[in-house]
C-alpha cells in the first residue's frame, strides 16, 4: 500500500503534496481519512483548497471524490460540499477500500463479521455442495487441496489456494446467491484467511480438515460435510485468536 501514496504527515498536520496519479490521489484522499486526518462527519475543504494540498488539478481531485463517493466514504451535497460519511456506510467488502483501511481493519470488528457470516454460509453450503456437486466441482475442491498441500510452507500461495478451495465450494452448493456471496465477501475472505494462516507455522490440521471435508463430499455425505465445515470455522477461529490477541472471536 505504500507504494499507492504517502499518508499524511506524522504530525497530522496538512498533507504533503502527491504524485500527479489519479490512483495514487484517490489513495491518498482515502488514506487521509482512514487517518482521521478528516473524521466522519467533518466536511473536506474546498476543491481549490484540496488542489493546493494534493498538488492536482481540479479535475483530478473531482474524479477522486466521484470514486470515494461510489464506495460511500464520502457524500457530496449542494451549499454544504463534501462530506466524510460514517464508517458504518463504507463499502468494507470492496477490495480497495480493504488495502485503504489495511491495519484499522480491527477498529470495523470486521473480523469478527467474517467469520459470523462464514459460519452462517459455509457449514450450509458444505451440505448442500455434498447432495449437488457434481463430479468437476469435487475434482476441482480437491485440485485446490492439492495446491494447498503443495505450497503449505508459502503462506501467500497458499491462501491463494485456500481461497480458492472456498470459493469452490460455494459455487458447489448450487446455490444462486451463496455463488453470488463469494464474489462479494472474496477480498474479505481472504483477509480472513491470510490472518488466520499466518498464526500457525504448521497448517497440518487445517489440510487434515479440508481433506476430509472433500471426501464428505465425494461419499455425499451432507451431515459428514457439514460437521467438517464446522470443525473447519473452529479451527479458523481458534487460529485467529491467537493472531490478533484479544479480539473478540465469535462462537455459534
Amino acid at each position: 500500500m505504500a507504494e499507492l501514496a504517502v499518508n499524511a504527515s506524522a504530525d497530522k498536520g496538512a498533507p504533503v503534496r502527491r504524485p500527479r496519479v489519479q490512483k495514487n490521489i484517490t489513495a491518498a484522499l482515502a488514506l487521509d481519512i482512514c487517518d482521521e486526518h478528516y473524521p466522519s462527519g467533518t466536511v473536506l475543504p474546498r476543491e481549490n483548497d484540496l488542489c493546493e494540498l494534493y498538488g492536482v488539478s481540479r479535475t483530478v481531485i473531482r474524479e477522486s471524490l466521484k470514486i470515494l463517493e461510489s464506495k460511500g466514504m464520502v457524500r457530496g451535497r449542494s451549499r454544504i460540499g463534501t462530506t466524510v460519511c460514517d464508517k458504518d456506510d463504507w463499502n468494507i467488502l470492496d477490495p480497495q477500500v480493504l488495502e485503504w483501511i489495511g491495519p484499522r481493519i480491527f477498529d470495523f470488528n470486521l473480523v469478527d463479521c467474517i467469520l459470523e457470516a462464514r459460519r452462517t454460509i459455509e457449514p450450509a453450503a458444505a451440505a448442500l455442495a455434498a447432495k449437488r456437486a457434481s463430479a468437476q466441482d469435487i475434482a476441482d475442491l480437491e485440485k485446490a487441496w492439492q495446491q494447498m498441500r503443495d505450497v503449505e510452507g508459502d503462506l501467500e500461495r497458499f491462501t491463494e489456494a485456500d481461497v480458492a478451495f472456498h470459493t469452490i465450494l460455494l459455487h458447489a452448493s448450487h446455490n444462486q446467491v451463496f455463488r453470488q456471496l463469494s464474489s462479494i465477501i472474496h477480498a474479505a475472505l481472504k483477509y480472513s484467511l491470510h490472518t488466520s494462516n499466518e498464526a500457525v507455522e504448521k497448517r497440518d490440521e487445517a489440510l487434515d480438515i479440508h481433506r476430509q471435508l472433500v471426501e464428505a463430499l465425494r461419499m455425499r455425505d451432507a451431515d459428514a460435510a457439514r460437521d467438517c465445515s464446522n470443525r473447519m470455522l473452529d479451527i479458523a477461529a481458534r487460529d485467529l485468536q491467537r493472531a490478533l490477541g484479544t479480539i473478540r472471536i465469535p462462537r455459534p
